[in-house]
């Protein structure tokens, strides 16, 4: 893995990197496999190599809420690495994974070496954790039609802007648990879309088909 292919080191040159590269250790996950529980130690910031990484949450009723699927080049872990308290959420690999992670020690070495990545990194952290409370807040306002809507959107957006294509897979257990909804709902929803012409869905890949319409049932 290029450490200049993650957004917050990218300004750095090739002899940075090789300098700062002994200091992150390649660690791979099995799908299903926990990568940190909520309340473990905040030992460790990680970045995504290949795979996907989801961050959970258990709802009150005990249902697993999704709240950010992490894709190749994206960290997670941050925010309890910067200050030291434990893991908020949980973090599971969605398919055989592999991640690279820094200790917090060798993270605040990286950091006095290089100030510049302390604000790309303090940037993405404002964007992740806003994107987590309006998921929670759609959860808990918005009815399930448009959480989902919202849910394709926002990934699609994230995976290609140009084509709409959310280019992994995701199972109707997987939107249901991002929208804090049922299975059985998530399909019907889903079926709903596809028979208005929303969008279409290949093998668990969905690709968006009208932007337009689907944003109407956004709102």
């Amino acid at each position: 893995m290029n450490l200049r292919d993650v957004s917050f080191f990218s300004f750095l040159s090739d002899e940075d990197c090789t300098e700062i590269l002994p200091y992150f250790h390649t660690i791979t996950h099995r799908k299903k496999e926990m990568v940190f529980s909520e309340g473990d130690r905040s030992d460790w910031l990680y970045i995504v190599s290949q795979g996907k990484i989801k961050i959970t949450r258990q709802s009150q009723d005990g249902k697993e809420l999704i709240l950010e699927i992490i894709q190749p080049n994206e960290l997670f872990g941050a925010v309890a690495a910067f200050k030291g308290f434990p893991y908020p959420a949980n973090a599971v690999a969605m398919e055989n994974s592999t991640v690279l992670r820094v200790s917090r020690k060798d993270l605040f070495k990286i950091i006095d070496r290089f100030p510049s990545v302390t604000l790309s990194i303090a940037s993405m952290l404002g964007d992740r954790m806003r994107n987590s409370h309006d998921t929670l807040k759609n959860i808990a306002l918005e009815r399930v039609e448009s959480r989902i809507a919202s849910l394709l959107l926002k990934l699609a957006l994230k995976s290609s802007p140009d084509t709409l294509h959310i280019d992994f897979k995701l199972t109707k257990q997987d939107i249901a648990d991002m929208a804090g909804t049922t299975v059985e709902t998530s399909i019907r929803t889903i079926s709903k879309f596809k028979k208005l012409g929303l969008i279409i869905e290949k093998k668990g890949v969905f690709i968006i088909k009208d932007r337009d319409g689907l944003s109407l049932f956004g709102h």
